[in-house]
Order: C-alpha cells, then sequence, then structure tokens
C-alpha cells in the first residue's frame, strides 16, 4: 500500500526510492571510515599526486589548420540548456540544474555571451573549471585513499558549455578515426568491442596449429595521467583548429579542486594535469588521447573502449616474435604519453586448442611477468579459455538470483503485477541479457537451463508469461546485424557481404562449432532466414 501511494505520479525516482524503502537495500559502497577533516585533506593531496609526475618538457604545440574561432549560436545553447538534468547535483558554485532548466529562455542570451567570449579569448573562467572531488568507495572495507574514486562535481553551466565544444569537436573529427576504439561513439557498444575481439580470435583458431593470446592491459588512473601539451598536438593533428585546441589546454590546466568529505572542505590545490572524473568533455579527450595508440604488426589487434584495452595477438607456428613486439611498442607509447601500465592487474589468456601443445613463455613488462588465467572479466563478460560459458553463466545467474530476493519481497508488499514486471525487467532481465549476442549461441544446454530457471522463477513471482531468452538473442542478433549493415563506418561492416543476387549475405565458411555459433556466423544466419521471410 505504501508503494502505490507513495508513487501514484509514476515518479520514476520515486519509484526506486519506495523499493528501496520495502526492500530495506542497502548499497555495499556504503563503507564505514572516518571523515575528519584531516582525511579530507589528505585525500585532496592524493588526489592531486600525479601533478609532481608529469613529463618536464613538452614539445610546442605544431600549427594546426586554422578555420576561425568557434561561435555558438543562442538556439545551440538554449537547447543544451534546457536538456540539463534536474536531479543531477549542484556543483561548487551551488548553481542547481533545476533552476537553469527553469529559467533557460531568459539565461541563454546571457550564456551565450560568456561561452563565445571564453572562446574567443580561448580561456576559461576560473569559476567555471572549480571542482569538488567526492570520494566515493571502491568496496565496504576501506583500508588506504586508493580505496576511494575521486568524482568531480563541477558547475552544471560548464557541463553545458563542454556538451557544445564536444558536439563541434565530435563532428570536426573523421568517421575513420581510430575504428577499434568503441566508447563514446555512435552506434557503437561494449558487445562490439567483445564480438570483434572474439571473432578475430575464432577466424584464427579455425587455422590448424594457430592460437590466440589476449593480454588485458590495467592502467592506473588513466584520465589523472592526461598531459594537456600532449593533448592539444594529437589533436592538432587530427585536424582540429589552434583556437579549440588552446582553449582545451586552458579548460585542463590551472584547475582548482578541493575534496568534501561529508560537512568537511578540504583547501584548494590547483592542477595541470589530467582531467577531472565527472566532466562531459574527460571521456571524449582520453579516446583521443590514445587515438594513435594503433597496432604495426597486421596479426595483432588492438581493442579499446575508454582505457580498457585489449590486445589480441594472433600466433601462427609457433612465431611470437610479432606479439612480443607489439607488447614492447606498446609499453614505449605508454611512457612516451605519461600512462602507466598497472602490471599487477593487467592479464593474458591464451585461447590453445592445439593438441600434444607446449605452454608458451610467459610475457614480461617492465621486469614484471604477466599473469596468465583461465578466465577474464572482459567489459562484464567473462572469457574462458576454452571459450566455453559455463564460467559466465554461473556469474550471471548468482547476480540475477540476489535479485530475485528483492523481487519476492515486493511481490509480498502486494506490489502490481505491472510494477513488479517493470522491476524485474530492469534488475534481472537486464543482467540476463547483457552481452546477450555475445555468448547465448556458444552457451550449452546446461547453461541454458540454469538461465531459464532463473526466468522461471521469476514468472511464479509475477504471475505472468516474461520472454524467453532464446526470443530476446534472435531479436537482438536481427537489430545488431540491422544497425551495422547500415553504418558503413563500423569496422564490422564489411563483415555483412551480399550475394551477386542481392537478397542473402555471404556466409562465414566454419570448421568448428565455437566459431559457427559465434556473433557473426549466427547473425548472419538469422539476417538471412528474415529476409526470405
Amino acid at each position: 500500500m505504501y508503494f502505490q501511494d507513495h508513487f501514484a505520479d509514476n515518479d520514476p525516482r520515486k519509484m526506486w526510492q519506495g523499493i528501496n524503502h520495502i526492500t530495506n537495500y542497502r548499497s555495499n559502497n556504503q563503507a564505514t571510515a572516518r571523515t575528519d577533516a584531516s582525511l579530507a585533506e589528505d585525500l585532496n593531496r592524493f588526489f592531486a599526486r600525479f601533478e609532481t609526475t608529469r613529463p618536464s618538457a613538452v614539445t610546442p604545440l605544431p600549427p594546426a589548420p586554422s578555420t576561425g574561432t568557434l561561435t555558438l549560436r543562442e538556439h545551440q545553447v538554449r537547447c543544451v540548456v534546457r536538456s540539463v538534468n534536474p536531479r543531477k547535483g549542484a556543483g561548487p558554485d551551488g548553481i542547481h540544474g533545476k533552476v537553469l532548466r527553469a529559467c533557460a529562455d531568459e539565461l541563454t542570451g546571457v550564456f551565450t555571451k560568456i561561452f563565445n567570449l571564453s572562446l574567443s579569448l580561448n580561456t576559461v573562467p576560473p569559476c567555471l573549471k572549480t571542482s569538488t572531488i567526492i570520494p566515493i568507495a571502491k568496496k565496504t572495507a576501506v583500508d588506504s585513499p586508493n580505496d576511494y574514486r575521486p568524482v568531480a562535481l563541477t558547475p552544471v553551466v560548464m557541463k553545458c558549455f563542454e556538451r557544445l565544444i564536444c558536439q563541434h569537436i565530435r563532428a570536426s573529427l573523421p568517421p575513420t578515426l581510430d575504428p577499434h576504439q568503441f566508447a563514446y561513439r555512435t552506434n557503437r557498444s561494449t558487445e562490439d568491442a567483445i564480438t570483434i575481439a572474439l571473432h578475430t580470435a575464432l577466424s584464427h583458431l579455425e587455422h590448424r596449429g594457430s592460437y590466440v593470446r589476449m593480454l588485458f592491459l590495467d592502467f592506473s588512473s588513466a584520465f589523472n595521467h592526461i598531459i594537456p601539451e600532449i593533448l592539444v598536438q594529437k589533436l592538432s593533428h587530427l585536424g582540429l583548429s589552434t583556437p579549440i585546441c588552446l582553449w582545451i589546454k586552458d579548460f585542463l590546466t590551472n584547475r582548482p579542486q578541493s575534496v568534501r568529505l561529508d560537512p568537511h572542505l578540504s583547501s584548494t590545490i590547483t592542477l595541470s594535469t589530467g582531467s577531472p572524473q565527472g566532466c562531459v568533455l574527460s571521456p571524449l579527450l582520453f579516446t583521443l588521447y590514445t587515438s594513435d595508440c594503433s597496432p604495426t604488426h597486421l596479426s595483432n589487434t588492438i581493442i579499446k573502449f575508454a582505457d580498457d584495452t585489449t590486445v589480441v595477438g594472433l600466433i601462427s607456428r609457433g612465431d611470437e616474435s610479432d606479439y612480443r613486439d607489439e607488447v614492447n611498442r606498446l609499453t614505449e607509447w605508454c611512457s612516451v604519453n605519461n600512462l602507466q601500465l598497472n602490471t599487477t592487474k593487467t592479464k593474458e589468456v591464451i585461447l590453445d586448442f592445439r593438441k600434444g601443445r607446449a605452454d608458451p613463455a610467459p610475457l614480461y613488462i617492465h621486469g614484471n611477468c604477466v599473469e596468465r588465467v583461465h578466465s577474464m572479466r572482459f567489459l562484464g563478460v567473462q572469457i574462458s579459455d576454452d571459450l566455453s560459458w559455463t564460467a559466465n553463466t554461473t556469474a550471471v545467474v548468482k547476480k540475477a538470483q540476489q535479485r530475485l530476493h528483492f523481487l519476492r519481497v515486493l511481490r509480498r508488499n502486494n506490489l502490481e503485477e505491472r510494477l513488479l514486471v517493470t522491476f524485474y525487467r530492469a534488475t534481472i532481465e537486464s543482467i540476463l541479457t547483457y552481452g546477450i549476442t555475445t555468448w547465448y549461441a556458444g552457451c550449452s544446454a546446461a547453461d541454458r537451463k540454469v538461465l531459464q530457471r532463473v526466468i522461471n522463477t521469476a514468472q511464479k513471482i509475477t504471475g505472468c508469461s516474461l520472454p524467453s531468452l532464446e526470443v530476446i538473442a534472435n531479436s537482438r542478433y536481427l537489430s545488431r546485424a540491422g544497425n551495422i549493415i547500415k553504418d558503413h563506418s563500423h569496422p564490422s561492416n564489411q563483415l555483412f557481404e551480399l550475394l551477386p543476387s542481392g537478397r542473402r549475405y555471404r556466409s562465414h565458411k566454419t570448421r568448428t562449432n565455437r566459431f559457427r555459433d559465434s556473433f557473426f556466423p549466427r547473425a548472419i544466419t538469422i539476417a538471412n532466414k528474415h529476409k526470405n521471410n
């Protein structure tokens, strides 16, 4: 009864508040630690430690094509201000998003003049690039400052400004830029990164006597190591105009930062290294910072999703020279660009199905042996060295069953069927179907039964029929294939080749079931059946 009365207005935020109230849910991230003023100061110094490791000298910015200063129009600013999320917290200036959104028409003219003045002077006012760091505990037991994730609260007005700059930068970049970077790009997702990495490996494993080494790199505080001078050089080489490059350089330098921990606010430190986690521009700037990190040898592929980087080395006849040279070049590239590899978290998975095979020699990075594991979590999907999906199924089912408990609690509180189904789809079905096109076809019958049992349990709780994973998977195979076919800049577009008749797509030749059941062969089969119907 509480739920229906409290959420009669169908506000999603209030709905989830009601669910938390009924289920008594508490996040594991609500860690307990000391919250005095000295900790805020300690954390501020810890988060600013990257300032002392920046290179002493950087080559000056080379000349770039001058296309004039960017000038924003009032209708562009008005559109961005009107789209502000009113639920987002206010920045250091205390101006809430709901105020800006409500007064968008009155403030648009003023903001347009301020933004254009900033662009013409290639300068960002200090009040707009000031950030308040909110430490978020990464785990329940906090033992050191490194157990906190620094999330920056910046002025909402600056977020609007950044979105406009972000739109301009995206429009200025060539569509073929860094095709294997799948983050923050239209019609790209983690599923694309996973399926292309697996397709690269599986198609190579079709050749006898071959194997694959997959290196999963881990960067230490990647965003915080960006050097503005190096970044603007890369932006200049990508064709961005000098005024925009200089504006971005000023945006990233001399940034005032303080840490807020409950009621305590630390002193202010000025930084000129890195890009704050929480800024609109930060993800895009990092992907452009790493855009020149590309493979040297054709037998290697570097798959990137933001700072998650994977090297797929295709080994033939036991010759690993290209793969090892690629890793050495990559480590050198990281050193030149001030990025640090965390060798303790960097892992390697070897896909090797040769008979009578011998274990390949270990891989070393900076003198440290890279740990070889049997299974690795790659962008939310568990990849095993035998290419079975049992480990992934076990992890998915365990997480989904935890959510079933809350569904039962909501049922006992007489929540109506429609809301039960909404909760199921948001919290359970989303887990069961994440990355489903990458693994469902390759699942064993036993794995599928285990997954279906979760759905059957949810059906009994909600009292209504729910779609099976097979139906969802087939629908997403078809939908994903259609989106790739329409996007000629997608790196997988050429894998969908029409036959001379123009009515069907050319099927991939497969020697093994593991390749046949991967995404692209299965998607082509389903797309051809759909065309026939």
